[in-house]
């Protein structure tokens, strides 16, 4: 298992960022669950045509956390910006965080697409944001120093 340390040096999120995104991930878990719960109960020829809303209705708590996430990077960046004297860092942990949210929030409206029939792509497509965004977790990791 990870350190929590190693996670936000890897990842580039503060633990107020990774804590956001577990509540967000706990409401989204049991949204999903009353969904998949409901929408076997209907059956296929059931009563309830489309149990608790749309993909986009399940999905709305990890939307939610991606905008509140984004909200606090655009404040911590601007702090970072005009009360440090390295600039460049805090313009690179700000571009950092822009990657990730965005690349994020791609995949979860392309896993909302195709969960609702909404496009043919595949899912090697739908996946394909967060492939990149490992290959960037990857090189960010190789970059870091070692110590701890």
């Amino acid at each position: 298992m990870f350190k929590l340390s190693e996670l936000v040096r890897w990842l580039g999120l503060t633990e107020f960022e990774i804590l956001v995104n577990l509540c967000g991930m706990l409401v989204f878990t049991i949204t999903l669950a009353v969904k998949l719960h409901l929408q076997a109960r209907a059956g296929p020829g059931g009563i309830l045509p489309e149990p608790m809303g749309d993909w986009f209705t399940v999905f709305s708590p990890l939307f939610f956390i991606d905008i509140c996430n984004a909200y606090f990077c655009v404040i911590v960046g601007i702090r970072m910006y005009l009360d440090s004297n390295n600039k460049r860092k805090a313009l690179h942990r700000f571009m950092w965080s822009t990657y990730f949210l965005v690349l994020i929030a791609i995949f979860k409206y392309l896993l909302c697409l195709k969960l609702s029939s909404k496009t043919g792509l595949e899912y090697s497509e739908v996946f394909s944001p967060i492939f990149v965004l490992l290959q960037l977790v990857a090189v960010r990791a190789c970059q870091l120093p070692n110590s701890i």
